[in-house]
């Protein structure tokens, strides 16, 4: 019991790792929640402090999610429901960081690691929907509320996840289109910040 509430309390404080708040500050942005959007995620990352520290702050959000589905699974082997708690759990962490007083991101990178390595198949079909919607709208938050939603609705329908996993999914997923809702507010109103333009 005790290894499991351990990997429960180390999911969320994982999350809350504020990885994206320190590459900024790495790059030079001394506060990301102070610019752009003020959202600590890889998308503000990448506009306030460049390509490579946006790609950085991704790349460990995600890494971090699956750390904690994957320590879950070591700790108790077979079971569905210990990496499914951890993997909502990290991505909670990542929303409502205790370090930054829980004003964290919007846990698509964190919520792809984590929930990746439980229902792949979903977590792929997720990050094409993800590019497709981003590409062709070019509007980020777009993208990552279809991935978002295209991955709690796989996980759910397809039969090929543990009930666990599916409900982590779709629970991950009400949080991340939760956390969009001022992006929303803005596509409805028409004054959400598309992503920028490719030079000729």
């Amino acid at each position: 019991m005790w290894p499991a509430i351990a990997v429960v309390a180390a999911s969320y404080l994982l999350g809350s790792i504020p990885f994206s708040f320190l590459i900024a500050r790495a790059f030079g942005v001394r506060d990301v929640r102070r610019v752009g959007s003020g959202n600590v995620g890889a998308t503000n990352v990448l506009r306030s402090a460049g390509k490579a520290a946006g790609l950085l702050a991704f790349l460990l959000d995600a890494a971090k999610g699956a750390m904690a589905t994957l320590l879950a699974q070591q700790v108790l082997p077979g079971d569905d429901r210990l990496p499914a708690l951890a993997a909502l759990l990290v991505v909670v962490g990542h929303m409502y960081p205790v370090w930054l007083r829980f004003q964290g991101g919007k846990g698509v990178a964190t919520g792809f690691g984590a929930l990746g390595p439980l229902a792949p198949w979903p977590a792929l079909w997720a990050v094409s929907a993800f590019v497709v919607v981003a590409a062709l709208t070019r509007y980020v938050s777009l993208g990552s509320i279809a991935g978002a939603v295209v991955l709690a609705a796989l996980a759910s329908a397809l039969g090929t996840c543990p009930r666990p996993v599916a409900v982590a999914a779709v629970l991950a997923g009400a949080l991340v289109v939760f956390r969009h809702r001022s992006n929303l507010h803005r596509l409805l109103a028409g004054t959400e910040r598309r992503a920028a333009q490719p030079k000729e």
